[in-house]
């Protein structure tokens, strides 16, 4: 069990990568390590000691960013469909709210630019610790549905972005490039149900229970 000591330093690493996101936000590509320190109220040294150096600030605040995607609380061995379809919905809300936020676009940004410039291998870190991880945290929820004959697929990879690409349409694309796309709630909520019940259409075994079908029109202001 944690020690209040213990939580409070995660607390606290927790509150200085809050402030990288917003300094991304704001400042986008001027992030320092010095910048940051008079952000969070903290020494430099302290950032050196926690995260070594700028890469290793941005590797943990992009991990920090990706621990919000979850796909909720499940048990392999008594999986069932209306389990998976929400654990799905979870994984897919939980989602669609991270890269929605202002400071992921402002991340994802960032990294494109240094992706394209060589400024930086921001963008490897994004990938390797934001789409890569998150993708390792749903397949085994897809494997353990695939094992209790709720889902049919042969390759786990294929499967999973078939569901992130019905997940995430063309809906982070459009916000990096300026979209003002309303992320509200609802919204959220109906695209997670949505995709849910079309990756269920394509890879259900027969026996899965689907969910109440939602529409296809957006609450709201139409994309």
């Amino acid at each position: 069990m944690a020690t209040r000591g213990a939580r409070d330093a995660t607390a606290r690493r927790g509150e200085v990568l809050d402030a990288v996101l917003e300094l991304l936000a704001k400042g986008g590509d001027g992030l320092t390590m010095s910048a940051v320190a008079r952000r969070a109220s903290c020494s430099k040294e302290t950032l050196y000691k926690w995260f070594g150096d700028r890469d290793g600030l941005l590797t943990a605040t992009v991990q920090w960013q990706a621990s919000k995607v979850r796909a909720g609380t499940y048990d392999t061995a008594r999986l069932d469909a209306l389990t998976l379809a929400a654990s799905l919905e979870s994984f897919a809300s939980t989602w669609l709210k991270v890269i929605s936020s202002r400071t992921s676009i402002a991340l994802n940004r960032v990294a494109v630019g240094h992706a394209g410039s060589g400024k930086s291998n921001l963008g490897q870190i994004v990938l390797a610790n934001g789409r890569f991880a998150i993708g390792e945290r749903l397949k085994p929820l897809l494997e353990a549905a695939r094992d209790a004959r709720l889902l049919a697929f042969d390759d786990t990879e294929t499967a999973f972005r078939t569901f992130f690409g019905l997940v995430g349409r063309d809906v982070q694309i459009r916000l990096l490039l300026g979209d003002t796309l309303k992320m509200s709630d609802a919204r959220i909520a109906h695209d997670a149900r949505l995709a849910t019940q079309q990756f269920l259409a394509l890879y259900g075994a027969g026996k899965t229970r689907r969910p109440r079908p939602a529409t296809e029109a957006q609450p709201g202001k139409e994309a």
